[in-house]
């Protein structure tokens, strides 16, 4: 297995398995056209200072995908953590974590958001234990929009104010 930094030469697949968990693990039914960043990967992430990885196995294939999308003022949102069901618990999505941490130290990061699907109970587990604490969306500290009208939101501070 392998972390890259995303290019287009992925995009299909990483579409593919987005939705697939999304739609047909998950069952939270979001179209392609609800998520209008992953139709410009390239410019809703990189283009602000964050950042798209893709691990892929032995044989090239998009296996998972993580993204960093900047806000600015020090606060980023951790979004699209995907890992296809076959890899999970190989330390595939550790491995992209890290990577993000590691972007988000060098870029200065001080708060990491997320939402992520109430349903998506392994996932809260993992955020958990990483050090994120759950949060109301009152408390939302950024203005942030999220397509799923059924999410939890988290918080990691990784620097103080």
């Amino acid at each position: 297995m392998k972390i890259l930094q995303y290019d287009d030469s992925f995009k299909d697949e990483v579409i593919a398995l987005i939705l697939d968990i999304q739609n047909n693990e998950a069952g939270i039914n979001l179209s392609l056209a609800e998520q209008p960043d992953l139709s410009d990967i390239t410019g809703a992430y990189m283009a602000g200072g964050g950042n798209f990885w893709v691990a892929v196995d032995a044989g090239g294939q998009v296996i998972g995908t993580l993204a960093l999308m900047m806000l600015g003022d020090g606060w980023a949102v951790l979004k699209k953590f995907f890992v296809r069901s076959d890899y999970r618990s190989h330390g595939v999505g550790l491995a992209l974590y890290e990577v993000l941490l590691d972007h988000a130290s060098r870029h200065r990061v001080r708060h990491i958001i997320l939402d992520t699907p109430s349903v998506a109970v392994k996932s809260h587990a993992f955020y958990e234990r990483a050090g994120f604490r759950r949060i109301d969306k009152t408390c939302l500290p950024v203005r942030y929009e999220y397509p799923d009208r059924d999410s939890l939101l988290y918080r990691l501070d990784l620097q103080s104010e």
